[in-house]
């Protein structure tokens, strides 16, 4: 058996690249104002403080001090935040165990951090988490992306943001991560009345991937569903599985499901998204555009 002392050295080289990866999402996302608070500074201050142990190591050993000089006075200027930006986007770790789409993900965790640090989500950085949503398609599947992008979507939609739905997204982040020092909304997400539940545009399969069904269809009953569904080669079940494909949402017709509408089904494929499992929730319409692609 191999020493746990290897696998710990494996583990370091992740652990590295994770923090590299976050500490550009974080520069990013309080950068996209271009104002950077004493409350995003402390953001930066806090990861500094939880990465110390690395302090002596490649890449940290060119990080932490172009970080440090940078706090030095409370303020990280433009050209600051361009040189450690610089750092992060060309350091490499030699990193055999995070794909680009585990790397994105960690670079969004990190926009998440940014964006927050200073209890604040204005106008201009909901429509930039919008672009780099927009910018960043390849991670639809993953956890939380296409939560993220639906709620955005949902919100921006009539071209306007409400100062309810500016709280109810920035409830809706907080339930990713937790910023220290940031005091929460306070607005249950069993209470949102924004989408977030289907992925927008999903591409549905059907060869040999399993199908389950939640909500009524104004369209066709369950069973009719169904057997549209097998006719072109997918499989129905009636339970939520970890190794389940999708979860269509049967809507009425409306597209943006209410969180005080979550079923036992999609609570549960959130959950099993939230560890990791692939499963797509998505909307009934996007399953008839995919079924009728198939000409059927």
């Amino acid at each position: 058996m191999a020493h746990p002392a290897k696998y710990l050295r494996y583990t370091d080289r992740m652990n590295l690249d994770k923090a590299v990866h976050t500490l550009e999402g974080i520069l990013r996302g309080i950068a996209i104002d271009s104002v950077i608070t004493e409350a995003e500074a402390r953001e930066l201050i806090r990861w500094r403080d939880e990465h110390l142990e690395f302090a002596r190591r490649h890449p940290f050993t060119e990080i932490m001090p172009k970080l440090d000089a940078a706090l030095q006075d409370g303020v990280i200027s433009d050209e600051e935040k361009e040189d450690l930006l610089w750092v992060c986007s060309n350091l490499h770790t030699g990193n055999a165990y995070y794909d680009a789409l585990t790397s994105d993900i960690q670079r969004l965790h990190g926009l998440l951090h940014g964006l927050l640090a200073d209890g604040v989500l204005d106008d201009e950085e909901i429509r930039r988490l919008a672009d780099w949503a927009n910018e960043n398609q390849h991670l639809k599947g993953c956890y939380p992306f296409d939560e993220i992008d639906s709620v955005v979507t949902a919100i921006l939609a009539d071209g306007k943001i409400e100062e309810l739905e500016r709280l109810q997204l920035k409830a809706f982040l907080e339930d990713f991560v937790t910023v220290e020092g940031a005091a929460p909304e306070g607005i249950g997400t069993r209470h949102l009345a924004v989408s977030g539940v289907c992925a927008m545009c999903p591409e549905i399969s059907f060869d040999d991937k399993s199908f389950c069904l939640t909500g009524e269809s104004r369209k066709a009953s369950r069973d009719e569903i169904a057997r549209r569904v097998e006719a072109v080669g997918g499989r129905v079940i009636g339970n939520i599985r970890e190794d389940l494909d999708y979860l269509i949402v049967c809507a009425e017709g409306n597209r943006c499901w209410a969180f005080s509408c979550y079923g036992r089904k999609v609570e549960k494929a959130v959950e099993y998204r939230r560890k990791g499992a692939r499963v797509v929730i998505a909307h009934e319409n996007d399953l008839w555009d995919a079924i009728a692609d198939k000409g059927a």
